[in-house]
């Protein structure tokens, strides 16, 4: 069997292979993806940024493809006879591990001893069933991993709505991040965060609901400051606040279009259905253990664009009035459940961005006067309807 040797890399280099071979440091471990066998003429790694460190080891590789030996992998899942290739990992080392990520269709290496020697085996033996079990777990795997990355590149060349339309999300993780070509209410770069992905498949009150592959964006920090209502009223619900029926969609046109909306044959904002609350009984009791107003009903609305809920930012309810205050937004983002300091805080260290704490508006009624919010000391309450101070942070959904 043929061993491809990775040769080690004895200081940092800078410059990028123009054949696509790609990898990535993570934790103490190597991703490799596409050509091996093109690495056996060359003295370094090369990797995503363009560097990467002396390891002070080798790594071999040997690739068998259907019981015959090959010098380069498969390229994609799909093998002969239309059956996808099962990948199984073994390594001689007692420490080094490997395991094969389906969605990114690329070798995930860890604890790498000197001399490793790992093989990598391809069989066109898995049904499209199975396969899709492992897309899925690894959809989870990014849902449940708070990476933290510029992806600003994948969104201007197009493939990250590729990835995502694809159901593969295969280079986006949770906490993954784009700069804006837009500008805040404050004159700095609108950060956008992935906030969440499929979190709304299958909801809706329509056919089987929402079947579109997303990924739920919100920004790092709020858009611009508004108030939910001219005068302290909650008449109406959210539906009937002046946030719903006029901001959002200045906030919409202003800020969400000129980045994910450039023309109606090139808009990736996903229209999706939701339950908003529509009406106020104004002596019902609330969780404020009053007897001053809560959300009585709900209606089904077609949206791009919303204010989050108490149970989006936090996994429960606080100060939201009643059950009609959260309807399908009855699930915490997995950003916030992975980096709680991102509810009341910008993220930090990129140029030319708003950050710090800040306070922002919830879709949720607290009682006949009030809105909830999110404080900027990581506290939940609620604030007079008619405060021009609270921020604007929505969320939406691209796809």
């Amino acid at each position: 069997m043929e061993l491809k040797k990775f040769k080690k890399n004895n200081k940092y280099k800078k410059t990028l292979l123009a054949l696509g071979i790609a990898g990535m440091c993570l934790g103490g471990g190597i991703l490799l993806n596409k050509s091996y066998a093109l690495y056996e003429t060359k003295k370094d790694y090369n990797v995503i940024k363009g560097e990467v460190p002396d390891f002070g080891y080798d790594v071999k590789l040997a690739i068998m493809v259907d019981e015959v030996k090959k010098t380069d992998m498969p390229t994609s899942p799909l093998g002969k006879d239309n059956k996808y290739y099962k990948v199984d990992v073994s390594c001689t080392s007692s420490k080094t591990t490997g395991l094969w990520d389906y969605n990114a269709w690329r070798l995930n290496l860890d604890y790498i001893e000197s001399n490793s020697k790992c093989t990598l085996t391809f069989t066109s033996s898995m049904s499209k069933t199975d396969y899709d079990k492992y897309i899925q777990a690894g959809v989870a795997l990014r849902r449940n991993t708070y990476r933290g990355k510029d992806i600003t590149s994948l969104w201007k060349s197009g493939d990250l709505y590729k990835q995502i339309a694809d159901g593969t999300f295969a280079d986006i993780y949770v906490g993954d991040y784009i700069i804006s070509n837009t500008n805040d209410a404050y004159g700095k770069k609108i950060v956008w965060l992935i906030a969440d992905l499929d979190n709304y498949m299958n909801q809706g009150d329509q056919g089987d609901g929402l079947t579109k592959h997303h990924a739920t964006i919100i920004p790092s920090y709020k858009l611009q400051d508004s108030r939910m209502n001219a005068t302290n009223i909650t008449t109406g619900g959210y539906k009937g606040s002046e946030m719903y029926k006029t901001t959002l969609n200045n906030v919409y046109s202003k800020y969400i279009v000129p980045d994910f909306c450039k023309s109606s044959s090139a808009c990736h904002i996903i229209t999706y259905r939701n339950l908003v609350s529509t009406d106020v009984d104004g002596t019902s009791s609330n969780q404020l253990g009053k007897e001053t107003g809560a959300s009585s009903n709900w209606e089904w609305v077609d949206r791009q664009l919303d204010l989050m809920s108490e149970v989006n930012v936090y996994g429960t309810t606080v100060w939201s009035s009643s059950g009609f205050d959260v309807g399908i937004d009855n699930r915490q983002y997995a950003i916030f459940q992975l980096h709680p300091e991102l509810v009341s805080q910008g993220i930090s260290g990129i140029s030319g961005t708003s950050t710090g704490r800040y306070w922002y508006w919830l879709k949720a009624i607290t009682d006949s006067a009030d809105f909830a919010f999110a404080g900027e000391y990581g506290h939940a309450s609620g604030n007079s309807a008619s405060d021009s101070n609270g921020g604007v942070r929505p969320r939406f959904l691209i796809g």
